[in-house]
């Protein structure tokens, strides 16, 4: 019997609407910054740029869950936890429980966490 592959489906499945609406929000935001893919597992979805993995999600029963790899520390009452993931990366786990959570602020992580899925971690001190 062959293993089941998730899908984003599978994660949409079940989930109040208002989260999976801020899921599909969530999404908007990054494809507005350019193309990605999908890595898709049980526990997560995870987008994935042209280097590596940079942000990830899913709706939950209380909202959104997601994460962000920055290459520095955020504090906000939006992020439950920061931790460092290499030297030069640290992955910031999100809660979103309102759409006007995903304001600005939150597109300039979104914006930073895409360069590091095109490699801006990898790039030399400017």
């Amino acid at each position: 019997m062959a293993p089941t592959e998730w899908t984003v489906d599978d994660h949409l499945a079940g989930q109040p609407a208002s989260s999976v609406a801020l899921y599909r929000r969530f999404i908007e935001m990054v494809e507005a910054c350019g193309p990605f893919s999908y890595a898709v597992s049980k526990s997560t979805i995870t987008l994935k740029g042209t280097r590596r993995g940079f942000a990830g999600g899913k709706p939950t029963g209380r909202g959104l869950a997601a994460y962000l790899d920055l290459q520095r520390v955020v504090t906000d009452p939006r992020i439950i936890s920061s931790a460092p993931y290499t030297n030069r990366l640290f992955v910031h786990q999100i809660r979103i429980t309102s759409a006007d959570q995903l304001d600005e602020e939150f597109m300039g992580w979104v914006r930073e966490a895409y360069a590091v899925g095109q490699g801006a971690h990898m790039a030399g001190p400017a």
